[in-house]
């Protein structure tokens, strides 16, 4: 199974991304982040509210990555969702603008994310006397198949190891809640569907019919694309 493959099938299991933002927290980061208080908001209908749409632009106005760290992140994020046949890979989806986003909605993950970056560069400049974002890609593959199944990790990679758990998490949430991956999941929401009532040989083996009220009533293939008008109804 491909990498794509991979994160389409963990994803439709876990349903939720708040399952992976969860999976990302160490045991004392998450109680720092469940101790944090949330500010009361005001609820004022659908939507966002002026209250996030304020605290919105203040973020987006802030700016956490730097240049070499946004294309180390561009890097990694097409090597855990490429591009394929069918759609289009992490960077395409804005998956960089997300994870430069959400490292300041949740500040936790500020520490780790820069340190696993700097950690990459140092293995890579090691190994090859390049930073990450430099070296061939056959070459970018070879520390992070050092790197990305826990199981099979040796204890001087464990560093890396969790960072890159941290943000292959990330970068799964980001893209599998982009227009690109809910699309890429065939995912369609609640959309109206149609119904032409019980199909006659089920209601012929039932020895049941409907009677002509309710087929002039409710099943009527001609009008299903009108949409219904209750003003005349008496719904008391």
């Amino acid at each position: 199974m491909d990498r794509r493959k991979s994160l389409k099938a963990m994803v439709a299991g876990t349903v939720t991304s708040g399952f992976m933002f969860s999976g990302c927290l160490t045991d004392s980061e998450e109680q720092v982040a469940n101790e944090t208080p949330t500010p009361e908001i005001e609820e004022s209908g659908y939507g966002r509210t002026p209250e996030e749409l304020a605290r919105d632009k203040e973020l987006y106005s802030k700016t956490f990555f730097n240049e070499h760290e946004m294309a180390t992140l561009a890097v990694l994020s097409d090597i855990i969702i490429p591009a394929d046949e069918t759609s289009g890979s992490a960077t395409d989806a804005k998956v960089p603008e997300f994870l430069e986003f959400i490292v300041k909605d949740m500040p936790h993950h500020q520490t780790p994310m820069r340190g696993g970056l700097m950690w990459l560069d140092h293995e890579s400049n090691k190994r090859f006397d390049k930073v990450f974002k430099d070296t061939p890609e056959t070459q970018q593959l070879e520390i992070i198949e050092d790197i990305a199944y826990p199981d099979d990790v040796k204890p001087e990679f464990l560093q890396g190891a969790k960072f890159f758990s941290r943000i292959r998490n990330l970068v799964a949430t980001g893209y599998f809640t982009s227009k690109e991956g809910i699309e890429y999941l065939g995912y369609v929401g609640n959309v109206p569907n149609v119904w032409d009532g019980v199909p006659q040989d089920v209601l012929d083996r039932h020895k049941l019919s409907y009677d002509e009220k309710t087929l002039n009533e409710c099943i009527k293939p001609e009008e299903r694309n009108e949409i219904a008008n209750w003003d005349n109804y008496d719904l008391a």
